[in-house]
């Protein structure tokens, strides 16, 4: 083992971009999104979108949300033009919805440039919504030029390569200085593809499979005999639970939904009504009327978790109503309904089938 990490040491930074575009050239995941090696670059509207829909969010969830999105709104102007409800509601269930809000900023404000995307990293970051990641993503894999693209991925894959062991988040600056130096000057964009398609299918954060890796004989945390434990993450906190209601009131067949605040947390989006509840604190504007509880909803948040009662409204005429629109039960799923807000509708209709 010995004389393997001193091999790894030895190896020269510079050879491992020419063997990761081999291994890439050969092995390139085929995504609705993606150009693959000797094809002509994407449109720089499906790079973007893809990458936005692709944070904190897997390859295998994205798929059908892009493919709805580009039928629906081909082009960023398409996308600029649309109607904040629509495209919140077209959103629903891949989470984390401010990144649908800054999707919208950011169409309408290339639209108002001509719908031309800045060509190089530093004008991308201008746009609302645009940070180091996307970016340099959008700038390398849509335009060619040299930009370091660190996700989750390329971050796993560097960390190993390098034995980079100081915790994340501090060790992230440490991984992408290390990121820069293997980032060529030519096909940064397919470098970064390559990267990410060599942490998704060799180089996974459980059982890696180091034998089919191109940069076996050079990655330092297999020389060292350990290369899962790298990249070493600090300890989970644990996630305080939020307490609330979700409120059900139908009538005629149909369920009365809100549309919530522009601002906050599932901004903008259609929703049950609910007494408030947020990532700060409990719910406390309990609605007035006659209920009767149902079951539980549990969602799980980034920075908390959620317990809702489902309370069902015995007699609606008796209920102090909010303002919002009636929607059928039977066509509920196309309501674009967030997941939390899904779940308590999914729990209600499967109470009457069961």
């Amino acid at each position: 083992m010995q004389a393997r990490e001193e091999a790894a040491k030895s190896f020269d930074p510079e050879a491992i971009a020419p063997l990761l575009l081999a291994w890439y050239d050969a092995n390139a995941r085929r995504l609705p999104w993606r150009r693959l090696p000797g094809e002509e670059r994407q449109d720089p509207y499906r790079v973007w979108l893809s990458e936005v829909m692709l944070q904190q969010t897997t390859v295998a969830a994205v798929g059908p949300y892009y493919s709805r999105f580009t039928e629906v709104w081909p082009t960023v102007a398409d996308l600029a033009a649309a109607d904040d409800g629509d495209v919140m509601a077209a959103w629903a269930g891949l989470g984390y919805y401010a990144r649908a809000r800054n999707l919208l900023a950011c169409a309408r404000a290339v639209a108002a440039r001509g719908g031309n995307f800045p060509d190089t990293e530093a004008g991308l970051r201008e746009l609302p919504g645009l940070g180091e990641y996307t970016a340099a993503a959008v700038a390398a894999i849509a335009f060619g030029r040299r930009a370091v693209v660190v996700d989750a991925n390329v971050e796993r894959v560097v960390a190993r390569l390098f034995a980079i062991d100081e915790p994340l988040p501090a060790g992230k600056a440490a991984i992408r200085f290390a990121a820069g130096q293997v980032t060529p000057e030519e096909r940064a964009g397919d470098f970064a593809q390559g990267m990410m398609d060599l942490g998704a299918t060799i180089c996974t954060a459980r059982s890696p499979r180091c034998m089919l890796c191109p940069l076996r004989e050079g990655c330092r945390g297999y020389a060292q005999g350990s290369p899962e434990r790298l990249p070493v993450k600090a300890a989970k906190k644990a996630k305080p639970v939020r307490t609330g209601r979700v409120y059900w009131v139908e009538r005629d067949g149909k369920v009365l939904l809100v549309r919530r605040p522009g601002r906050g947390m599932l901004g903008g989006m259609r929703a049950l009504p609910d007494d408030g509840w947020s990532a700060k604190g409990d719910g406390a504007d309990a609605l007035a009327g006659d209920w009767r509880a149902g079951g539980i909803v549990r969602h799980g948040f980034t920075h908390f978790d959620l317990e809702l009662q489902l309370m069902l409204s015995v007699q609606p005429q008796a209920v102090s109503l909010p303002q919002g629109e009636w929607w059928p039960v039977e066509t509920i799923e196309a309501a674009g309904l967030p997941t939390v807000f899904a779940k308590a509708a999914r729990l209600v209709v499967a109470g009457r089938t069961d």
